[in-house]
């Protein structure tokens, strides 16, 4: 969430911004800013108001105490009706800031100046692939036929147990995909990421806070009769973790890493490209967080692209990096980076990580804040895949199969214990 007094005295700079994304909605900014002056407004008039009814009540006092009983009277009268006047102006602050909180819930963030102006995924920037790419030929297969080839992966029994989207991993396959986990999360810790294993559900302020609400509710899964939300990212119970905390400086970077399921409803997801294990309903990822001083947090989104890429070397998959435009960046990010994988069989690239600079704009729904030379400001807040594993397994099988099984990546056979599927 936007300040106010960012929208105030930066208002082309929000603007121009807000244009990058192609944001039909800009009076909001205008709108925000006068509900503001109005809160103001209602407040100066309060704050007033409950100044008169201090000064009577210390009138009250002294007239009593000198016996003028009736002229204390009339004051206590006047007390009453400061009263009614107090009570329908708190209403009203009330009701202006719950406005003002409704306007600057849609509005969205102001992307970096290295963004670029753009519509949709096709405005992409690549600043970065590893090598050249291509299929791998005749005969070379998709993933879910070499799923259920090798009987590591049954769509179906998912299907049966709970619904599409929800794939059952078998044997050789449960097994790599719990290597990649523990594979993802001793990278992460070694790289000094602090493990934490959060909850899987969240309440309403918590998806408020890292921003999933009201902007994607539609697409979480909702427990009605306990009012939470299944994670879609462990972002979110990782985050939230500091809502409405005051950090020392001393305390900062906060660095930590979390392994979950994710789950999402993924609405009006059908046809070929969410086939297999390409979109799924739930799914198991591993995050990292980090809570920055806002000088340090583009050094550190550029640390944690270069940690991501060392993960995609080491399991030997050809990738690239794209910059999002404005239009493709999140609601609530001011720059990601996306990592896709080359999928050989399929012939596509495939998102298997975003990671993202929120800045103040998390920490403000949060009340994150540290303390610095006496005062406080908010931190900003990142995030990345590191990583998610369906889209990472699919690579894995399409690109290292081979005439007599699938060739498990070098780094992974510790984990795994075998080196072919």
């Amino acid at each position: 969430m936007l300040q106010v007094s960012f929208l105030r005295d930066e208002k082309a700079r929000v603007l121009e911004g807000l244009q990058k994304r192609n944001f039909k909605h800009l009076e909001l900014v205008d709108q925000a800013v006068s509900t503001d002056d109005q809160r103001k407004k209602i407040q100066f008039e309060l704050d007033s108001q409950l100044s008169e009814m201090n000064k009577i009540s210390k009138e009250i006092g002294a007239l009593m105490k000198e016996g003028k009983k009736d002229e204390a009277e009339v004051a206590k009268q006047r007390t009453t009706d400061i009263k009614e006047s107090i009570k329908e102006l708190q209403q009203e602050l009330n009701e202006t800031e719950k406005a003002l909180l409704n306007i600057l819930y849609q509005i969205p963030n102001v992307p970096h100046e290295l963004v670029k102006a753009g519509v949709s995924e096709e405005d992409n920037e690549t600043v970065f692939q590893s090598c050249d790419v291509e299929g791998l030929g005749e005969g070379a297969i998709p993933h879910w036929e070499l799923a259920t080839k090798y009987n590591i992966i049954n769509f179906e029994l998912g299907v049966k147990v709970a619904g599409a989207g929800f794939p059952v991993y078998l044997g050789k396959g449960a097994r790599l995909q719990r290597a990649l986990v523990q594979y993802f999360l001793d990278k992460n810790t070694n790289a000094g990421y602090i493990e934490v294993n959060p909850p899987h559900v969240v309440n309403e302020a918590s998806g408020y806070g890292t921003g999933q609400l009201p902007d994607k509710e539609g697409q979480m899964y909702y427990i009605n009769e306990d009012q939470l939300y299944l994670i879609p990212t462990a972002e979110v119970p990782v985050t939230n973790i500091y809502r409405d905390e005051l950090l020392e400086e001393k305390q900062l970077p906060i660095m930590h890493t979390a392994f979950s399921q994710c789950y999402r409803r993924e609405a009006g997801s059908y046809g070929a490209h969410v086939r297999g294990l390409n979109r799924l309903h739930q799914f198991e990822k591993v995050e990292i967080v980090r809570f920055e001083k806002p000088e340090n947090s583009y050094a550190a989104l550029d640390g944690m692209v270069e940690h991501v890429k060392g993960i995609l070397n080491d399991l030997g998959l050809p990738y690239r990096i794209l910059r999002l435009c404005g239009g493709d960046t999140g609601f609530g990010a001011a720059m990601t980076y996306d990592f896709e994988v080359w999928s050989a069989a399929q012939e596509k690239w495939l998102e298997v990580s975003s990671v993202s600079n929120f800045e103040t704009f998390q920490a403000n729904r949060l009340k994150c804040r540290y303390k610095t030379d006496g005062k406080t400001q908010l931190v900003h807040t990142l995030n990345g895949s590191a990583m998610a594993l369906p889209r990472i397994m699919a690579a894995i099988l399409e690109n290292n199969q081979t005439a007599d099984g699938i060739a498990i990546p070098e780094v992974l056979r510790p984990y795994t214990g075998f080196d072919k599927i």
